[in-house]
């Protein structure tokens, strides 16, 4: 029988790079380049909570890596290396198997080996840890409480595709395998934006990446700056799987937020993990040209003012009411 340690040694042990200790000793060890600090995120991945039970393990194993990665890009950090912990209600070899290459693909791709972590059994389902560390210029991250009034609220790549492959999935919206088909990889296989983090530092003021919802992660940047914002929902970057939807709303006068799936996928979905940012009007050209370099879109959706709270308008002109919220790890299911 496969043992914890057999298990670790066969997927999970890869030699480290120079100058860092890795699996196989009580601690890891790395250091931070001059001149940086140490960025690092948690984030825990549950069974039932964040994931379906059916849910490829390679998507699972891209997946857990990516969401912590994408904290990393909202910073502006560069990755150095990653930690593990798994909880296991049973050792299943071609499970793991595809979770790690999966994680290992990912891992590989942004330099950020695994050098440490935790098995374990479980007796409530999986769960999965993942720890990151990056290294940022001292001084230079992108940070949530820097936003100026009169910025620029801009988001890369597009919207509302996750959040409306988990409600077909859990049965929220009606069935429909075509848009499935469409969505479902935005869900499963979200990219991590590290290169337009890195290109936009000194050029943004203030970053999140959007985990849990567009206007509620944008509320953060807001309570940490002490300002407000204005959004164009019309502005806001449709997910290709949902453009028509989109298309047949901007026929109506006003869009029924109260009813409609699109706005809660747009404005309220999360599992995005794109990053939202703020920038000087005056930084329009250099945010675009940090997009280019990175291989990412951006849009521009709004602006940051004085006034606290956030206001969303249509095409017309009329502020949308019953604004949509984010999501709550404390909420029922």
């Amino acid at each position: 029988m496969t043992s914890e340690f057999d298990l670790i040694a066969r997927y999970f042990t890869r030699p480290a790079p120079a100058g860092m200790l890795g699996v196989g000793d009580d601690c890891a060890l790395f250091s931070v380049p001059d001149g940086h600090q140490l960025a690092t995120s948690t984030d825990l991945l549950l069974e039932g909570r964040h994931f379906f039970s059916d849910v490829d393990p390679a998507s699972l194993g891209h997946k857990a890596l990516a969401v912590n990665l994408s904290d990393l890009a909202a910073m502006g950090a560069k990755p150095i290396a990653c930690v593990l912990g798994l909880g296991l209600p049973e050792l299943d070899d071609a499970w793991v198997a595809a979770f790690a290459k999966g994680f290992n693909a990912l891992s590989d791709r942004f330099g950020c080996p695994l050098i440490g972590g935790d098995t374990t059994r479980s007796t409530t389902g999986l769960i999965i840890s993942v720890t990151v560390f990056g290294a940022v210029p001292t001084e230079h991250a992108l940070r949530r409480s820097n936003a100026k009034v009169g910025d620029d609220i801009w988001v890369s790549g597009e919207l509302g595709a996750a959040d409306v492959a988990y409600r077909l999935l859990a049965g929220r919206l009606p069935q429909d395998q075509h848009r499935l088909e469409a969505t479902r990889h935005a869900l499963e296989w979200p990219e991590p934006q590290i290169a337009l983090g890195l290109a936009l530092r000194g050029v943004a003021n203030a970053a999140l990446d959007v985990s849990d919802g567009l206007l509620q992660d944008l509320s953060h940047i807001l309570k940490a700056s002490g300002a407000g914002a204005h959004i164009e929902y019309a502005a806001l970057p449709v997910a290709e799987g949902l453009r028509a939807d989109a298309d047949d709303q901007a026929k109506g006068a006003r869009i029924a937020l109260e009813a409609s799936a699109l706005a809660q996928a747009l404005l309220g979905g999360g599992d995005v993990y794109e990053l939202c940012f703020t920038a000087g009007v005056d930084r329009r050209d250099a945010v675009l040209t940090a997009a280019q370099h990175a291989g990412v879109n951006v849009t521009r959706i709004g602006r940051i003012r004085a006034t606290p709270g956030i206001t969303v308008t249509d095409q017309a002109g009329e502020h949308l009411d019953q604004l949509p919220s984010g999501f709550d790890h404390f909420q029922a299911i």
